[in-house]
């Protein structure tokens, strides 16, 4: 630990916080275990550095450290966005408090003058995440750490250089408060089981869980951010299995998203690969490289990352209410059984599996195009354009080009869609529902929330 501690108070020199706003100079933040490059976008304004520390603290390292060995949280995608969003919605309010403009989420005060940015957004993170994550367990001597590494390089050897930092504490930890508060008994403590959520009897077109753990069965039940329920764009619901358009998805998949397919491309394999990914961890990362490369400041990069995490967790949490309300079956279970839809245009093979292992949840609507495309739509809204060239990035085993590039921002969701039919995760029909419903779920958040001020 010792050695680890050492590591955290060593100063990257060629880094500076930019857009800092009022309070103290900038100041070099500490090589963390989440953060240890000078040229990452963390090293660049204390926004960009909690963030990419709040997805270190709720993304898991994954086996083998496949997600990234820098990651020690403990929740999978649909969980995670939803701890991502509470926890911008904090570092968003702290930015907002010292440099005003727009509407806080939760009631806060303005700041006084002399305010250390650096530690309101650092405390504001941290309360926030500590309060938010009991269960780290170990793991939260490394947020402890970081957290202590990260003030204690922070100046406060002159009496404004103090007041400043006590000031910057003071708003951080009255921000993660009020933020706690709202979320305080909003689902999250929750410990449902599949009993607990009605499945229907088993047969044709009824997704059954798979070996292992069923994730996701707290998520119908916990309050959305921004969502006034999470039923509240709840879409109609799966193609029937006796129909032609679910044969032809059926027959689309079992060709393409087979483990072996004789017809899916190598740069289709690639797509297929690229999105099997811990996608909040991914995202997150090419939100902080956009917010760099437009040059957005301290309240406009906590504008935007607030929008896009709200949107993105309020779309998981209406998509797995859709999820467990339908309980539809997937491709790896409709394809061996198609003998049994009563569809004469579908036809069973029993050794059909998929390119990679199936989530252990329902099928529809598909959850990566859900969230992904409700970023993608509060991303436009604060752009005012679809036209943003971003790059995202890939760290899944067997991708062999880890970088897409896009130029403009729904081209994303075409790529989800096609993917999740790559991989033989989904039907083609609920990769576009989810998009459906993940537009409605951004565009709802761009309209209600992290507006002008006056």
């Amino acid at each position: 630990m010792k050695s680890r501690l050492a590591l955290l108070v060593g100063l990257l020199g060629a880094a500076v916080f930019v857009g800092a706003g009022p309070g103290v100079g900038a100041t070099p933040p500490p090589t963390t275990q989440c953060a240890p490059a000078a040229n990452y976008p963390a090293a660049t304004t204390p926004v960009a550095f909690w963030s990419t520390e709040a997805r270190c603290a709720i993304v898991p390292a994954g086996p083998g450290g496949i997600f990234g060995s820098e990651n020690f949280g403990n929740k999978f995608p649909g969980e995670a966005a939803v701890y991502m969003g509470i926890v911008h919605v904090a570092i968003y309010d702290a930015a907002v408090a010292i440099e005003g403009g727009y509407k806080p989420y939760a009631p806060t005060p303005p700041a006084p003058a002399n305010t250390s940015p650096e530690a309101a957004i650092a405390t504001a993170a941290y309360d926030t995440l500590t309060g938010l994550q009991p269960q780290l367990g170990a793991n939260q001597t490394i947020l402890d750490g970081d957290y202590t590494a990260y003030m204690a390089a922070i100046p406060d050897g002159t009496t404004t250089e103090n007041a400043a930092k006590q000031n910057g504490i003071a708003i951080g930890d009255q921000v993660a408060q009020a933020v706690l508060a709202l979320r305080a008994n909003d689902g999250r403590e929750k410990n449902p089981t599949v009993a607990d959520l009605n499945p229907p009897s088993p047969g044709p077109g009824v997704w059954q869980p798979g070996p292992g753990t069923v994730l996701g069965l707290r998520l119908p039940g916990i309050r959305p951010l921004a969502l006034t329920s999470a039923s509240q764009f709840r879409p109609d619901g799966p193609n029937a299995v006796t129909s032609h358009e679910y044969a032809d998805d059926l027959n689309q998949v079992q060709q393409l998203g087979r483990f072996d397919s004789a017809i899916r491309t190598p740069e289709q394999t690639n797509e297929a690969l690229f999105w099997t990914d811990h996608d909040i961890r991914q995202w997150n990362d090419g939100l902080l490289h956009l917010a760099a490369a437009r040059g957005l400041d301290f309240v406009q990069t906590a504008r935007m990352l607030a929008m896009a995490h709200v949107a993105g967790g309020d779309a998981m949490i209406a998509c797995f209410d859709a999820k467990y309300h339908y309980w539809f079956w997937r491709p790896y279970q409709a394809i061996p059984q198609a003998d049994t839809d009563g569809n004469p245009d579908t036809v069973a093979d029993l050794t059909w599996q998929p390119l990679r292992t199936t989530p252990n949840f329902p099928e529809y609507p598909s959850a990566h195009a859900c969230h992904s495309t409700a970023v993608v739509e509060a991303l436009d809204a604060f752009f005012g354009t679809d036209k943003v060239a971003f790059s995202l990035d890939s760290r899944a085993p067997g991708v062999t080009e880890p970088t897409r590039t896009y130029d403009r921002l729904h081209d994303v969701v075409k790529d989800v869609d096609w993917a999740r039919v790559l991989v033989g995760f989904h039907f083609r029909n609920s990769d576009l529902q989810g998009s459906s419903l993940g537009r409605k779920v951004g565009r709802y958040v761009a309209d209600h929330f992290f507006q002008p001020a006056g």
